[in-house]
């Protein structure tokens, strides 16, 4: 996890962006959605969503589905016939034509679209009218696969099932703790974690390995970050207290911290990767957000516990708990599920999905001139594309993010980032080779050659190598700079806060008014009289050499970056996947198969566009096609 906390490019919270947008984590009030509810002896313990539906199951065998199509119409909440009456502890599919749900006594039930079926567990003994006591009926509280269609499922006495994509077989664990959690990551590893602290790993060879963990935490969630990465949550019970006591742990590198010690937090049961971060939620109706190491109390109007997070395809979330509680952050519950069916429907997009190495938060990629792709972000993420995949290289000291790349022929790879510190890569390792030695995060890159590099970001901070030395200039404003532009050597833009754009003309940094009040987050030009600056809500702002004229897009979605395609097309992407192409003069949406934020777009030599952004996502938007 990263250990600094930072105004960074591309991020809203705790700036006035954030504060302006109702939907920000910190800002949005989480609420009862009120057409569904259970008794109040019920609780729900899970759920799915995607491509316009959504599965709620808990107790007593009880599940309610919505349905949304892309024109808003629903039948509503509707309460679906399962074969047993236990308990739904997990839910896993790739489509609502191809569900999974586990639960109590072994329960395994599949959906293909029409209806539920048991595929095995809940074996009764019809002599005794009970329960067997067998295997196959020890209860299983957790269910996750991976896109090739395989999944597993944990539960007490250290009892784990593998689904091949025909049929399940248990597997060998070693352990009999309880098992609560399992989570599978981007490469194929598997998770699993339960009572007393027992952390699991399977094998590429199908073997699983017990993890030394110093903390008898009853784990009950597991998050991947990265291949070797994870966020683990549970608690303990103390008797001083009366009761449990959260913990939060952080596993990476083979070693185990315990993250936020000092916050009496009840016991946590839940977290998922939410806009940015990662929601977590817990008993008595807590509900926190954790970014950049920072962990904030959400404002939530249940005290009952809350069981899990389920997250929808528009980035918004719903969650579950006890007494049927179904909340949301949302007003636009019902026209996210409908924009997301929309999305399904249409035609297949020429975007496709990556493999990430992990899934760190990524804010930049770019390429150099021999064609090689970089991408940087979270945790001192630096990776580089061979062929058709990512590989790691060495992380950045200390794990401070990485925001920006740039490098040549003669002078090595550049990464800049968190804590104004600046990183050269040899080839073997990485080196600092400037420190601000201020808490101000380095945002954008630029350089003509290994003798004029510029770096721009928070409070105004413009830098400039000289081949020699970094040197701080006067910028004039104290406004976040975001992104870097140039023409040439005398000819630079940069853009911030507020429609802010700096012009530098070899001499000097001078105001060039954008005409425009929004954040500005990306800048990007064929020449010095077409140039197009983006932001917040969908800004498009073009410069004919004269003027600049706001163009609309008609995107509702914050736009993050922009570059330029060989055609003399542009590209921009943003939020909730939001990606625009600029083509005859007006902005025409398109669809990519990713419904998290993307931060930054770079448009390989060939024609190829990569865009990289939350939870590790990287997609490729190929040179062919129309």
């Amino acid at each position: 996890m990263s250990s600094t906390a930072d105004l960074s490019r591309r991020s809203f919270f705790g700036r006035l962006a954030g504060r302006l947008d109702p939907s920000a984590p910190d800002t949005a009030h989480w609420h009862q959605v009120p057409e569904v509810s259970g008794g109040d002896g019920d609780v729900f313990w899970t759920g799915w969503s995607g491509q316009g539906e959504v599965f709620l199951a808990g107790d007593n065998g009880r599940m309610v589905h919505l349905s949304v199509r892309a024109d808003h119409a629903s039948e509503g909440w509707t309460t679906m016939e399962l074969p047993v009456a236990t308990p739904i502890h997990g839910i896993w599919g790739r489509s609502p034509e191809d569900l999974h749900a586990v639960g109590w006594m072994g329960s395994i039930l599949h959906y293909d679209g029409q209806s539920w079926s048991r595929v095995q567990g809940a074996v009764i003994d019809h002599e005794r009218q009970q329960y067997q006591a067998s295997p196959d009926n020890t209860p299983l509280f957790a269910i996750d696969g991976q896109d090739n269609g395989e999944a597993w499922a944990v539960g007490d006495e250290g009892r784990i099932l593998h689904f091949d994509g025909l049929q399940w077989r248990p597997e060998s664990s070693g352990v009999f703790d309880n098992l609560r959690a399992v989570a599978c990551t981007n490469d194929g590893t598997v998770y699993a974690a339960g009572l007393g602290g027992c952390v699991l790993q399977r094998t590429a060879e199908g073997q699983w390995q017990s993890v030394d963990c110093p903390h008898q935490c009853g784990f009950q969630a597991a998050l991947p970050l990265a291949a070797d990465e994870l966020l683990l949550a549970g608690g303990r019970y103390f008797v001083g207290k009366g009761g449990f006591r959260g913990e939060l742990v952080h596993y990476a590198n083979g070693q185990f911290r315990v993250l936020h010690a000092d916050l009496d937090m009840p016991r946590l049961r839940a977290l998922k990767h939410y806009k940015g971060g990662i929601l977590i939620v817990a008993d008595h109706g807590h509900l926190y957000y954790l970014k950049d190491s920072k962990i904030t109390r959400l404002a939530c109007d249940s005290q009952h516990d809350l069981m899990d997070v389920i997250t929808l395809p528009s980035d918004e979330a719903i969650i579950v708990g006890d007494f049927g509680t179904v909340m949301t952050a949302t007003s636009g519950f019902v026209r996210a599920l409908a924009e997301d069916a929309r999305s399904h429907n249409a035609n297949a997009s020429r975007w496709q999905i990556m493999s990430s190495p992990n899934q760190h938060q990524l804010w930049c990629v770019w390429q150099d001139s021999q064609g090689t792709t970089w991408a940087g972000g979270e945790a001192g993420t630096v990776l580089r594309l061979g062929g058709n995949r990512w590989q790691a290289l060495p992380t950045i000291p200390n794990g401070l993010a990485v925001h920006c790349l740039w490098g040549c022929d003669g002078a090595g790879l550049f990464a800049g980032g968190q804590q104004g510190r600046i990183y050269r890569f040899d080839g073997q390792s990485w080196q600092l080779h400037f420190d601000l030695h201020l808490d101000l995060t380095i945002l954008a890159m630029w350089g003509a050659s290994p003798e004029c590099i510029y770096a721009v970001g928070d409070e105004g901070l413009i830098l400039h190598f000289d081949g020699l030395r970094w040197q701080r200039v006067t910028s004039g404003t104290q406004s976040a700079l975001y992104d870097i532009w140039a023409y040439d050597a005398e000819h630079l833009l940069v853009v911030g806060d507020f429609g802010l754009v700096l012009r530098y003309n070899g001499k000097d940094w001078k105001s060039f008014n954008a005409n425009s009040e929004q954040f500005l987050y990306g800048v990007w030009g064929h020449a010095l009289d077409d140039i197009w600056v983006v932001g917040l809500s969908g800004t498009a702002t073009h410069f004919d050499g004269s003027r600049w004229a706001a163009v609309p897009t008609r995107l509702r979605d914050d736009l993050m970056a922009i570059d330029g395609l060989p055609n003399g097309e542009l590209i921009a992407v943003g939020t909730r996947g939001c990606a625009a192409i600029l083509r005859d003069g007006q902005w025409q949406a398109e669809i990519t198969p990713v419904p998290v934020g993307l931060r930054d777009v770079c448009v390989g030599r060939d024609g190829a566009v990569y865009a990289v952004g939350d939870q590790g996502t990287i997609v490729l938007r190929s040179s062919t096609g129309a």
